[in-house]
């Protein structure tokens, strides 16, 4: 009876380290969304500031003062859409840190539990024993 208590319970950390292991995988792939979104982002902003620098009217060279107020207004906008980029992937990385503690924890009773089944198992078919003389 132990031996199948010790197997169901050794069965259950497998199905929650699977459950783990695909959140995992879904935290990682989303960690991969937004690194892209970033890298999109800030190849966005670099293409917004050349249309900027040589727009016809407010350029560089056409309208100083326009210029620098429009690259003021494009710099805040992007620091803005970074800033939210980077808290995204803050709150990701700390729900892959949560997931993989949990992991670590599921597998740490799983090595236990099987540590016990191997124990029960040697016990119970032991051959001889003790005479009494």
């Amino acid at each position: 009876m132990a031996i199948a208590n010790l197997t169901e319970r050794m069965l259950f950390c497998t199905l929650q380290k699977s459950s783990l292991n695909l959140q995992l995988s879904n935290i990682q792939m989303t960690q991969l969304a937004a690194t892209r979104q970033a890298s999109e982002a800030q190849m966005q902003y670099n293409k917004n500031l050349q249309a900027l620098y040589y727009d016809p009217n407010v350029g560089h060279d056409a309208d100083p003062d326009a210029y620098v107020q429009y690259l003021i207004e494009l710099q805040s906008e992007h620091e803005l859409e970074m800033a939210n980029l980077t808290a995204w992937e803050s709150q990701v990385e700390n729900e892959k840190e949560q997931v993989e503690a949990k992991l670590a924890e599921i597998t740490q009773y799983e090595n236990s539990w099987q540590s016990l089944l191997k124990n029960n198992i040697q016990k119970d078919f032991q051959y001889g024993g003790k005479s009494s003389g």
